[in-house]
């Protein structure tokens, strides 16, 4: 059996696509990997993957400090007795729990940065909140034989800040188009008991890349979505975020820009603005073209990007970590031939010098609707955009990012140090 990896996280693991590529990754390159979370009251039961998930269960609090203090406690003393080579922390929020039990076992200790979690909104508006959590962080590079994060932006911060070095391991997708630029959908060998048109075979626990048969398909099927859903969109043409609903991501922006562009919304996720974004939406007689999907399973995300016309990834300048940012949805809209409205941040800057992909667009209403308006008439950019979004498919791929994540843990491992 190879070396054993802890991976810990505070969320309930079923919507981690970043967690589920690489410990997926790594269990293919022979590492025993558990990947720890926590138990939700709403949380769906977890599928069967190549790595164990364990949920820590049965918490009192759900949010705040609180909640912070009681999961780092119980995450400390679950870790204290299970049997582990290295323990990789997912953000500062379960980082000392994890260096706690490494030193004790006198064991290495990775660092995962999501973003730039002591300079998010709801920490940097608070400073003495934000002043725990720089302790923290310092401790935790203190402390850790390797870091990594997912953009250059956030690791050349940590660097200059903490003068260790950090490496960078971007959050691609899979990837689903062949040679053509066509959609793929990964179907799964289906057993007696499973129907040839089960919408979940799809996203089947036994999609395992790498070391079991999957089977490619040309186009990938909308099926995969509720049929109510699809009724209801399929004949629509509408700008798509995917994404928690949360503080400074634009929404309250864009819903009020909805005025002035000519398509509808859908918005797909859940969060701290969800009650108070679909009060907008009602307060401004919007409800006719703006949709709230709620929390979708990842698997179903490809297939509402194939049915959008324009994506949105326009977060406003809510403090560092967002203008440092490089998140996920970014990668997404391009692996679906999807082109987007776009950050003004470095990282896509950056990106878009490579593949103009989208449109950088500032988040006010009159940049929005302009740039959306743009998209919606100017056929010509629109077929550009989107060429350019096949071709950036093909490199932005996860397969990329691999190699990059398997040198981290191949390089901790060989130091003599660490040897067992």
């Amino acid at each position: 059996m190879g070396r054993r990896i802890i991976f810990t996280v505070s969320n309930d693991l079923s919507f981690d696509q970043r967690m589920h590529r690489i410990c997926n990754s790594m269990s293919v390159a022979g590492y025993d990997i558990v990947l720890i979370g926590r138990q939700l009251k709403q949380s769906k039961p977890l599928e069967i993957k190549l790595f164990i998930q364990t949920r820590l269960q049965y918490l009192i609090f759900s949010k705040g400090k609180l909640f912070y203090l009681e999961y780092s406690i119980r995450l400390f003393f679950f870790l204290l007795f299970q049997r582990f080579d290295a323990i990789c922390s997912i953000d500062l929020d379960t980082s000392v729990p994890g260096i706690l039990a490494c030193k004790l076992k006198s064991k290495p200790h990775v660092f995962d940065a999501h973003e730039l979690f002591s300079h998010t909104p709801e920490v940097q508006r608070r400073p003495g909140i934000q002043k725990i959590w720089l302790k923290i962080q310092r401790f935790t590079f203190n402390n850790s034989t390797a870091n990594y994060t997912v953009g250059s932006a956030i690791a050349l911060w940590f660097q200059e800040k903490y003068q260790k070095p950090v490496s960078v391991l971007r959050n691609m997708p899979i990837g689903n188009i062949d040679h053509r630029g066509r959609f793929l959908k990964a179907t799964v060998q289906s057993n007696a008991n499973n129907k040839k048109d089960d919408p979940m075979v799809a996203s089947s626990n036994k999609i395992m890349r790498g070391s079991t048969e999957v089977h490619l398909t040309n186009n990938i099927s909308i099926h995969t979505l509720p049929h109510s859903t699809i009724e209801l969109l399929k004949n629509r043409q509408f700008i798509l975020y995917q994404g928690a609903l949360n503080e400074g991501r634009g929404l309250e922006i864009l819903i009020r820009a909805m005025h002035q562009i000519p398509c509808d919304l859908v918005l797909a996720g859940e969060g701290d603005l969800s009650q108070s974004l679909g009060e907008q939406v009602s307060s401004e007689n919007l409800q006719h073209k703006i949709f709230f999907l709620g929390m979708l399973d990842p698997s179903q995300l490809p297939a509402l990007a194939s049915l959008a016309y324009l994506g949105f990834n326009v977060s406003e300048n809510a403090g560092l970590s967002y203008y440092l940012s490089l998140n996920n949805k970014f990668f997404d809209y391009v692996q679906a031939h999807l082109p987007s409205l776009v950050n003004p941040f470095p990282e896509y800057e950056k990106l878009l010098g490579d593949f103009q992909v989208g449109l950088i667009t500032e988040p006010t209403v009159e940049s929005i609707v302009r740039q959306a308006n743009e998209m919606l008439t100017n056929q010509k950019l629109y077929q550009k955009i989107q060429s350019n979004c096949k071709d950036a498919a093909r490199n932005w791929i996860w397969k990329n990012e691999e190699p990059q994540l398997i040198e981290i843990y191949k390089t901790l491992f060989s130091k003599p140090r660490l040897t067992s």
